[in-house]
């Protein structure tokens, strides 16, 4: 009869590091995450954002993180963040769940080397903050209500005495028509325009800041859906009133008023495409006041090109989208396509049972 052999629980044998090892080994895991993210593209700033998560918990808990427990969680995020916005304790309970992702990934050994401690998340399912951010829907206005808001917005500018107005409205329209965002119509230059390449021109769009930090990514944007005649007319019956050379390297498509040092005019902010936006429902969309954004043109613009027959794959390209998930939510079906056959799967179904009656 063989001997059984005996089973040693390898977590009662560990070797504690001092405390001088475990700050070295904190610093060398934060500097470690930080390399992951970035390498996984995300924007500069998203990142220091979770870092500034995480380095406020810290403070907090006084201790590494990997030794928090659901109890600790329990805690800071019922008590000392009880009566914090919403989207501060989203932000950081998402911060803490990704660097403990990292943790049982890369380090889960080397924690339970020096310290005797698995790493596991102390967010779960029974206190894991709840929203998020990417649940809001952003329903656009319908093509007659964007239809009002263009026509009476381009009927105001035929008397207006400044030429402001009439960047602000073909900024505003071209992010209706091609999903355009509103930082990358503020960077964009005259010589992004390439009217050779396609059918109808492509626009190079090279800036821009998406959702989860992660950015819409350098693409060429078709001139289609009427945005090769809304450049066209802008550039040749507007832009020279900002400036006169049409050919100096880096002139901006959309100027500002003020000038530089040496007289060329300078890049429109994202806060006057904005106001223009909002000062023009106001005037003519009264109905979608404080509603009506950069981002949710871009919603309107996706479902348009959708109803139209355009598929997600090409509207992700359109849009600059890094996921095809990101795509979908910005579509929003206005016909009654579903309710249709909804209808017509009742009506069949129905003619079915009258069959089996006879």
């Amino acid at each position: 009869m063989a001997a059984l052999a005996v089973v040693r629980d390898l977590r009662e044998h560990w070797a504690p590091a001092s405390a001088e090892e475990l700050e070295r080994f904190e610093t060398d895991v934060l500097s470690g995450f930080v390399l992951a993210r970035a390498s996984a593209g995300l924007a500069d700033g998203t990142i220091r954002g979770d870092v500034g998560h995480l380095d406020q918990i810290r403070t907090w808990f006084g201790r590494p993180l990997w030794d928090m427990k659901p109890a600790d969680a329990d805690v800071y995020f019922g008590k000392v963040l009880r009566h914090s916005p919403s989207g501060t304790r989203l932000g950081r309970s998402q911060a803490l769940s990704t660097y403990f992702m990292f943790l049982e990934l890369r380090h889960k050994v080397e924690i339970h080397r020096m310290t005797g401690r698995v790493a596991e998340c102390p967010i779960d399912e029974m206190n894991r903050p709840r929203g998020a951010k990417d649940a809001q829907l952003r329903i656009p206005p319908s093509e007659p209500e964007i239809a009002t808001l263009f026509t009476g917005w381009g009927g105001e500018l035929a008397t207006c005495r400044k030429f402001p107005p009439t960047r602000n409205y073909t900024a505003s329209k071209l992010m209706s028509q091609v999903g355009l965002r509103v930082s990358e119509a503020c960077g964009l230059d005259l010589d992004d325009i390439k009217w050779d390449l396609g059918r109808f021109g492509k626009l190079h769009v090279r800036h821009g800041k998406g959702a989860r930090g992660s950015g819409p990514r350098e693409r060429m944007v078709p001139l289609i859906n009427g945005a090769d005649r809304t450049l066209r007319w802008f550039i040749e019956d507007v832009w020279g009133q900002f400036d006169d050379d049409h050919t100096r390297p880096g002139a901006p498509l959309f100027p500002s008023e003020r000038k530089n040092t040496d007289g060329s005019a300078r890049r429109v902010g994202d806060d006057a495409l904005r106001n223009g936006l909002d000062n023009a429902v106001q005037a003519h969309l009264p109905s979608w006041t404080d509603r009506l954004t950069p981002h949710v043109l871009g919603h309107f613009c996706a479902s348009q090109l959708y109803g139209n027959g355009l598929d997600l794959l090409a509207i992700q390209d359109v849009l600059g989208h890094s996921w095809i998930a990101t795509t979908m939510r910005y579509i929003h079906v206005q016909q009654t396509r579903f309710e249709d056959a909804w209808a017509a799967g009742m009506e069949r179904a129905a003619k079915r049972l009258e069959g089996l009656a006879r």
